[in-house]
């Protein structure tokens, strides 16, 4: 697949308190595909996962998330299930950071993914910015 682009990507996130490291995720996806789809996390799908609320709520992240150039679709992402989500959108591959690379979770949907024909690439995390260490920061 060198130097074709996929055709329709799809990555996720909760995009709380909007920096660079999202920023760059969505650049570099876009990157590699021609219609780059977006899952926003709701908010009640962050607290059961990660047991906290986001700082701005879902429609203003969904919001922001729309608004950037690399961005084709925004949906909501009410489910962790990737699976879910390809059947809703059948999506030619999925875009993740690379933080989570050789992780048991991303191995299995790595596998799933394989028998359905759709790729798993994983781009580079930006590090030193995070939603969470702004968050540190503005407790300091």
């Amino acid at each position: 697949m060198v130097g074709e682009k996929f055709k329709i990507g799809y990555t996720t996130g909760v995009f709380d308190m909007f920096h660079i490291g999202h920023l760059n995720i969505l650049r570099r996806a876009k990157e590699q595909c021609e219609y780059l789809i977006v899952g926003v996390s709701t908010d009640e799908l962050v607290k059961t996962y990660k047991n906290k609320t986001p700082i701005i709520p879902f429609e203003e992240r969904k919001a922001i998330v729309e608004a950037v150039r690399y961005v084709d679709k925004v949906v909501a992402q009410t489910s962790m299930d990737k699976m879910e989500a390809w059947d809703a959108i059948h999506f030619d591959v999925m875009f993740h950071g690379d933080d989570w690379k050789g992780s048991a979770m991303y191995e299995e949907i790595q596998a799933k993914f394989k028998t359905i024909g759709c790729h798993l690439v994983f781009l580079p995390h930006t590090s030193g910015t995070s939603s969470t260490e702004l968050r540190h920061k503005l407790q300091e």
